[in-house]
Formats: C-alpha cells, sequence, structure tokens
C-alpha cells in the first residue's frame, strides 16, 4: 500500500484484522466486545434495509409488514423507485403510519442542489436519514448539502480509513457515519467511531455484504461504540447466509443478536469452505 491508502489492497488488511482480533478473543476466552472495553449496548436498535417488490404500493406492504413484526425503521432506494422518491416515500409512509423511522438511500446520484431540493421534499414525509446524495468524492457537494437540509446526512459506506472521514467531518458533511466492517477491519472502525464523537456524529453501520463474519465484528464494535444508534439489517443477504455460518448472532423484533463465545463467535461452516475452495 505503498504511496495511497485506499483500494482493494485496505479490505484484504481489513480482513487480517477482524481475523486477528478474533484470534486473540479465542486464545484469552473472551468476545471481542470484552477486549474492546466491554458493552455499552447490549441491544443493537436496526433498521430494515431492502423491500424488494416490483412496485411502489408491493415495497410499501412489505415495510409495513416488517413494522408488524416489530421493528421501527426501514430504508428505501432510490434506485428502485421507479416512479420517484417522492411517491416512494409517500406511499411507504402511508402504509406504515407516522410513527416508523424512513430513511432514503440515495446512492450518489445527484448534485448538490439537486439533492436538497429532492430532500426537502421527502421531508415532508418526516425523512429521518438521507444516505449518499451526491458523489463520494464531491466534499464541497456534501458540506453543502448538510448545511442546507433539515434533517440527518448519513455518509462513509464506501470509505476505508481515518484520513477520509476527517476532512469530511470537518467540514460538517454529515451527521451520521456509516462506515463498513469489511472495508475498515475492527481497528479502523473503531477508531472511526471514537474520531466522529467530538464532531457529535452518530454511528449507523453499513450491513456488510458477506457470509456473516464481517457481520459479526460489526456488531461488536457497535455494541461498544459510545456513539452508536442503529445498525443496518440487509435481511435478503443475512437471513439467507446465516446457513453459512455456526453462530448465535440473529436479528429479530427490531434488534440484532450479539453472537455468544470467545472471539466474534462465528465461524463459516465447511460447506461455504468448501464452496469457495472449489471455485479456485
Amino acid at each position: 500500500v505503498r504511496g495511497h491508502f485506499g483500494g482493494y489492497a485496505l479490505d484484504a488488511i481489513a480482513g487480517l484484522d477482524i481475523a486477528l482480533w478474533d484470534m486473540r478473543g479465542k486464545l484469552l476466552g473472551q468476545p471481542v466486545w470484552q477486549l474492546l472495553g466491554g458493552l455499552r449496548h447490549e441491544r443493537l436498535p436496526v433498521y430494515v434495509s431492502g423491500l424488494p417488490g416490483a412496485t411502489k404500493e408491493e415495497r410499501a406492504a412489505l415495510g409495513k409488514q416488517w413494522m408488524d413484526r416489530g421493528f421501527s425503521a426501514l430504508k428505501f432506494a432510490a434506485v428502485v423507485a421507479d416512479e420517484g422518491e417522492i411517491a416512494e416515500i409517500e406511499a411507504i409512509r402511508q402504509e406504515v403510519g407516522p410513527m416508523p423511522k424512513i430513511l432514503a438511500d440515495l446512492h450518489w446520484r445527484y448534485t448538490a442542489l439537486e439533492a436538497i431540493r429532492l430532500i426537502e421534499r421527502l421531508c415532508d414525509y418526516d425523512l429521518y436519514l438521507a444516505e449518499a446524495p451526491v458523489a463520494p468524492e464531491d466534499l464541497a457537494g456534501q458540506a453543502q448539502v448538510a448545511r442546507s437540509v433539515s434533517t440527518r446526512i448519513g455518509l462513509g459506506e464506501e470509505w476505508r480509513t481515518i484520513h477520509e472521514y476527517l476532512p469530511r467531518l470537518q467540514a460538517r458533511c454529515m451527521d451520521v457515519i456509516q462506515p463498513e466492517m469489511a472495508h475498515t477491519g475492527i481497528t479502523g472502525f473503531r477508531r472511526i467511531c471514537e474520531l466522529a464523537q467530538p464532531f457529535h456524529c452518530e454511528v449507523m453501520p453499513h450491513a456488510t455484504i458477506n457470509i456473516g463474519i464481517a457481520q459479526a465484528a460489526s456488531l461488536h464494535v457497535a455494541a461498544t461504540a459510545a456513539n452508536f444508534v442503529m445498525h443496518e439489517y440487509q435481511h435478503s443477504i443475512f437471513d439467507r447466509n446465516k446457513q453459512y455460518i455456526r453462530s448465535t448472532m440473529d436479528c429479530g423484533a427490531g434488534y440484532f443478536r450479539l453472537p455468544d463465545g470467545p472471539g466474534l463467535g462465528a465461524e463459516p461452516t465447511e460447506e461455504v469452505l468448501s464452496f469457495v475452495l472449489g471455485r479456485g
């Protein structure tokens, strides 16, 4: 990684970092959260991410089903809002009622001015958070949006180090950071959460898209972070991939359950190892 601090090389280092924390916990007979200083949150609130329906009405109905199962927050994606984000949030709000939190993932689609106009209209439906409104490299645009809207701005799933977070924290580009464990590793994730504290930024970690090892690591660090508020629950990935790990980690009624046992409390099964090795 000489000469730069980004890219997929950092993802590989993140994986090694997670493995070393797991090994240390197992050698000492302690869970990773204990190695990190102990629990601040025994229960980890979540928001439901992803409503896989063909129409806005189907997606809104799915949102209502999740709320009926004890969840209290959900996020819709702009890329699947085929009738536009305003129609999407209107349908969801009408279906779920006034209480649940609604988040919108804008997927870096807009200029700063476009994002400001859109977010203010979404706020008519009590938008809780707008995620990734402008291009990830547009620091000035990120700051402009955050200054101009009346709801939270969330950023960070694509960044890997404190060096990407720091200038944006200093410029007040966001109210919520969304670190991705598979990019940062446990050590980097923890540093990012601590860095955000004096800027009064909340932590809402990104859902890790893998078999569940990085997800377990993300939960361990989130449980120890003073500024943690909610974790993303990507149900279509997490629920499917539970078959590939041995762990008590689970999600239900609005909360993640921390895995039990030393280290991460999550082990890949022989089936997934055979699958991965077979592909090689």
